[in-house]
Formats: structure tokens, C-alpha cells, sequence
């Protein structure tokens, strides 16, 4: 029996359970769902193919040191005590990404000071040279996380975000995370079977995470390099072979379409697309939503209109009571789910939600809604679901 690793997968609050599924598709094995993440067993093929598959990890870390303590000096001398040229040399640069959640350690910059100097330290007692810091571009980036007395030191694969796609040439106001565009899509089980709509797409994250996931193209292939690649055992013949196993581009028969009132938006979304190579997969249109050409019955539409964070309380209302009109009279028989941190907003859609869920984008707590719009009244529809 294969030897499995413990891994440690990274994700927004709210995505968890379907990071797990998604895990599980691509080969993981025990999956265990926790705070913002999921953890996993595999093999190093799988921690390749996770980084370069996975739409919905930020980081995918392997841990490799788990103890206590109670305070600085204890950190400092467990974390010394390992033998990190496993992992590195004194050539090498690191740095440390902490994740600090606990009374007795309190401050989080200092915490990284120490296990910074416990790694170098040791380096220097062995070999008399440091190892250089580098907090841009390190060849090791270490995660430490640490929950009350329990510290886990981890090696971090992905070597930054995996939100990062690569396919970003600017951003319109506050663009979607493109994990969470890409949550948000898979949470409506959306695959590529339906019409799919963006109607006020800003920066096109969500029409490009849904043409990514409809034709099946892996995220991770547009990002130039992992943290993994610098590892000491890195296995680069492994490496290549998964990454020769991906699945290739596969047809898509429905259209996909991004539209916003605004041209800058239009011209952004329209570049970021070309980049990609996916000009032929979605089509991108201005146009504003209180005036949209409609789509055929059972389109899904996604979108993450603004807040109220930028607009007068009065023009948020005017604008939610629009969408809700608009998908009513315009959007019959369709599939719509929108992301909002304001409930008072939502609650001038005027239309029966049909399901509810949680998400953050960010630190804002939002609810994404679905709404399932119809033909003729409520009543009407309830009973044709039932006769059906």
C-alpha cells in the first residue's frame, strides 16, 4: 500500500463541504472538514494535481510539525529542535505566513520573528550561514498556525493563493475572489448545461471561472509556478506526467455570456478574456440589466450586484427592486442567485427566495440567494410542480 501524506486544503468560510466533494473527485482520500479548509491523505501526485485542479483552495499545505506550547520560548525551541534541512538549504530564502488564534501568543508579527530565527539559528549553528529572508518571491513560504497551545508548521505547496489564476489584467472597483466566483457557481450545481449569465459582470470573474468549468479547463494551468517546485524532493517527471493526465478542453453547447452598463467594465472583462484564449467561449455584451434582451427558459444567472457601500441607501433599493422586476417579466423559468451583504437590499427583489446560503466575500458576511423565477403567478407554479 502506497505510503499517504497528510495534507491541508485552504478555503473561504462557507466552501467548505464543497471543497471536500471536489477533493474527493480528484483522488483524495479521508477527507476531514474543518474551519475554512479540508484536510486529506494522498500521495505526492495528489498535492500536484489538487494545486493545479483544485477551483475552490487558496493554499494547499502539508504539515510538518505539530506540537505545544505556551509561549515565544517554547516556540522557539520546538521549531529549532526539527531538522529543516529536509526541506532546505542555507542558499535558500524563506519566509512565514502566521495564522495566530490563541491567548499566549498575541501577536502574530512576533510570532513569525521566532520561528524565523529558530530556522535560521539552527542553520547557522550547523553550517555558520542564515538562510535569507524573503517575504515576495521565497523559494520555501512556511505557515504557521497556531490554535490556543497547539502550533502546526506547515510547508506551503502552492507558494501563494491559488486565487491568483494568472488571467487578472486589472479590476473593476472590488472584484470577486475567483475562488469564490467559483464556489458560487458550483454551488448552484451549475456545469455547463444550461444558458449561463453574468449581468453585471464588472470584472468578468464569474463568466471566466464558468467557462473554465464548463469546458473542464484546470485553474492551475495558467499559474507559471508552485512553492512545491522548490522542495528538495520535488519530482518533476511526477510533476509533468500529472499534469499531461489533466483533462483536455471539452465543447461547450450552451452560451455564456457577461454584460455590464458599464463600458469600462465591458473593455476589462473582454481583454481579460482574450488573455486566456477563451474569447470563443464567452460572450461578453453591454448592455443594462433594466433593459436586457431576455434568454431562453432555463438560463441560470449569477450575479454580485453592488452592496450599498458605494451608493445612497435610496439608489441600492431602486436597483435591487429593478433586478427583481426584470427577472421576473424578462427571465421566466430561469435559475438566479445573487450575492448580497445587505439584507435589506434583498428584500426589495420582491420575489420568493426558493434557497439561502451563506458565503463571505472577504469579511462581509453575505447571503446568496436563489430565486427560481416562473410563468403567471405563484399559486400556478406550485401546482404545475406538484402535477409534474
Amino acid at each position: 500500500m502506497a505510503y499517504l501524506e497528510k495534507f491541508h486544503a485552504k478555503t473561504l468560510k462557507g466552501l467548505e463541504a464543497l471543497l471536500a466533494d471536489e477533493l474527493k473527485s480528484l483522488g483524495a482520500e479521508r477527507t476531514e472538514i474543518v474551519n475554512r479548509g479540508v484536510t486529506f491523505y494522498g500521495g505526492r501526485a495528489l498535492l500536484y494535481r489538487v494545486n493545479l485542479a483544485s477551483r475552490l483552495s487558496l493554499r494547499v499545505l502539508l504539515p510538518v510539525l505539530r506540537f505545544e506550547a505556551s509561549d515565544n520560548d517554547a516556540l522557539y525551541r520546538r521549531v529549532k529542535r526539527y531538522d529543516w534541512s529536509l526541506h532546505m538549504d542555507n542558499r535558500m530564502t524563506f519566509a512565514i505566513d502566521p495564522v495566530v488564534h490563541s491567548p499566549f501568543f498575541k501577536n502574530s508579527h512576533y510570532v513569525s520573528h521566532k520561528v524565523k530565527d529558530a530556522i535560521a539559528d539552527r542553520f547557522r549553528e550547523q553550517t555558520h550561514l542564515r538562510p535569507s529572508i524573503n517575504k515576495d518571491r521565497p523559494d520555501l513560504l512556511i505557515n504557521v498556525h497556531i490554535s490556543g497551545r497547539w502550533v502546526t508548521i506547515s510547508l506551503d505547496s502552492s507558494g501563494g493563493s491559488l486565487h491568483k489564476r494568472g488571467y487578472r489584467t486589472g479590476q473593476f472597483e472590488a472584484p470577486l475572489n475567483e475562488v469564490l466566483a467559483a464556489g458560487m457557481i458550483l454551488a448552484t450545481g451549475w456545469r455547463g448545461d444550461t444558458p449561463f449569465l453574468d449581468p453585471m459582470c464588472g470584472s468578468g470573474t464569474l463568466a471566466i471561472e464558468a467557462a473554465l468549468i464548463a469546458a473542464g479547463i484546470p485553474p492551475g494551468i495558467f499559474k507559471k509556478h508552485y512553492g512545491f517546485e522548490n522542495w528538495k524532493d520535488f519530482d518533476r517527471d511526477l510533476f509533468e506526467h500529472v499534469a499531461q493526465k489533466l483533462p483536455t478542453e471539452k465543447e461547450i453547447k450552451v452560451p455564456i455570456i457577461a454584460r455590464d452598463v458599464d463600458p469600462e467594465a465591458v473593455a476589462l472583462t473582454k481583454r481579460q478574456i482574450q488573455q486566456i484564449d477563451l474569447a470563443h467561449l464567452v460572450t461578453v455584451e453591454e448592455q443594462d440589466f433594466a433593459v436586457s434582451s431576455g434568454m431562453d427558459e432555463g438560463a441560470t444567472i449569477i450575479m454580485n450586484p453592488p452592496y450599498g457601500e458605494r451608493m445612497k441607501p435610496e439608489d441600492i433599493e431602486s436597483l435591487y427592486s429593478m433586478i427583481g422586476t426584470t427577472l421576473k417579466h424578462k427571465f421566466p423559468g430561469s435559475d438566479s442567485w445573487i450575492l448580497s451583504s445587505s439584507k435589506r437590499a434583498l428584500g426589495r427583489i420582491g420575489l420568493k427566495p426558493a434557497n439561502k446560503l451563506v458565503l463571505y466575500n472577504g469579511s462581509l458576511e453575505c447571503s446568496y440567494v436563489h430565486y427560481k423565477t416562473f410563468k403567471g403567478n405563484w399559486k400556478d407554479y406550485k401546482t404545475g410542480e406538484k402535477q409534474g
